[in-house]
């Protein structure tokens, strides 16, 4: 596990996003080639990175190739590479070739992460202490969204934590009103109570964090196998269980090393702890009045409370009881939430707007389920005999000449 501990610190405090790791995927010691890449937004670049990548993946390959034939180290780059494998047999070149992986610096994007967590830092630490939880697991985010909080992945995994909806329904509200994966709060919340269950389940932090990528039914049966981490690290084949899953504690190791040091940085000035003053609401309340009464603008009623969806922040639907909203943590804010008025609550919720159709459309939507109604009756009226559905159809023609006769 170490090597790739030393890989993803390279990867989050060395290598930037120009920078491409060509590297083996089972041996993270061994870096092959670190590519220079131009910028993604240079017009044609990820056409021209790709080809790069490819030029130099291939020109090593053709060495692991001679290397396998028996072919000696001419060059000072074949040397270099022939260096990198500590067996020097056809099998371990020939398996090399189809086993290389690229993989792009983050030392940027993590720096800029670290800048963002001091925001959310506190509140997860507290939430971590109040669920008796490590308060290391406070630095996953820099694996899972760079302390991004609106961060979407291709698979629908949103916000901090990156809670698919179908995981995060077990611990947050998620619906068309509401998603709470977007609440910096309650997905903490929902992250903590998700690792403690993992922990209980799994019985080591390894097993825990690793499930947390891989899903717990995974992990429970890898180590129904293999028993403790570092077995299942080095023997573990289940299909899922791919490089992600594999490195997902590494990354998380390596994460935490490169974070506290850039914390411990004098020049690394992180964002103020965000300060909000909550209220959990009692019953259905709409957001403008809400904003009204405690003289929120909308932008920032919208910035403090992104769990909001747009037809509860519109006013065509209330926000639901046990919702807890945030408000500026100011004492005039924090009097009112202390004298809050019934008049603001509802007792149920606003009930969906159907937009009537005009009467000359009603008309018309009538006639045509009329003529629809009288075909389906003849028609079932019929049996399903050849004769009888021809016979049907030939006393439909004259039915409609008389009634074009009749327009005319």
């Amino acid at each position: 596990m170490f090597p790739n501990v030393r890989f993803w610190e390279k990867i989050y405090g060395t290598y930037t996003e120009n920078q491409g790791v060509l590297h083996d995927k089972s041996d993270l010691d061994r870096v092959y080639r670190v590519i220079n890449l131009l910028p993604k937004n240079t017009p044609g670049a990820d056409e021209i990175n790709k080809k790069l990548i490819e030029t130099v993946q291939s020109r090593i390959q053709d060495m692991l190739r001679k290397f396998a034939a028996g072919a000696a180290p001419q060059t000072t780059e074949e040397l270099q590479i022939h260096a990198l494998f500590k067996e020097k047999n056809p099998v371990v070149f020939l398996a090399a070739i189809d086993n290389m992986r690229v993989q792009t610096g983050l030392k940027n994007r993590f720096l800029e992460g670290v800048i963002r967590s001091g925001a959310y830092m506190p509140a997860i630490k507290r939430i971590l202490r109040t669920q008796e939880l490590p308060q290391e697991l406070a630095y996953l985010p820099h694996v899972e969204s760079s302390f991004n909080p609106a961060a979407y992945s291709k698979a629908g995994a949103v916000g901090l934590w990156q809670f698919t909806s179908y995981t995060g329904k077990d611990f947050m509200l998620i619906n068309d009103l509401v998603d709470e994966r977007y609440d910096i709060y309650a997905a903490a919340n929902a992250a903590a109570l998700f690792l403690k269950e993992n922990y209980r389940q799994l019985g080591a932090w390894p097993l825990a964090l690793t499930a947390y990528n891989h899903g717990r039914g995974g992990m429970v049966r890898a180590q129904r196998e293999w028993g403790t981490y570092p077995l299942i690290f080095a023997n573990y084949t289940g299909k899922t269980f791919g490089f992600a899953s594999k490195n997902f504690y590494s990354e998380f190791v390596a994460a935490y090393r490169v974070a506290r040091r850039l914390e411990n940085d004098p020049t690394v000035i992180r964002e103020r702890p965000l300060i909000s003053a909550s209220v959990r609401l009692t019953s259905y309340a709409s957001a403008p009045e809400l904003r009204q009464y405690f003289g929120v603008s909308e932008e920032e009623f919208r910035s403090l409370n992104p769990a909001l969806r747009s037809p509860v922040l519109e006013g065509k639907k209330y926000i639901p009881p046990e919702v807890v909203i945030h408000l500026p943590a100011t004492h005039f804010v924090r009097e009112r939430i202390r004298t809050m008025p019934a008049s603001l609550f509802r007792s149920s919720q606003l009930s969906d707007i159907v937009l009537a159709k005009p009467k000359s459309q009603r008309r018309r939507s009538s006639s045509v389920k009329k003529v629809a109604a009288v075909s389906v009756r003849q028609f079932r009226s019929t049996r399903t005999s050849g004769k009888k559905i021809a016979g049907c159809l030939g006393k439909a023609k004259p039915v409609a000449r008389k009634k074009t006769a009749r327009k005319r």
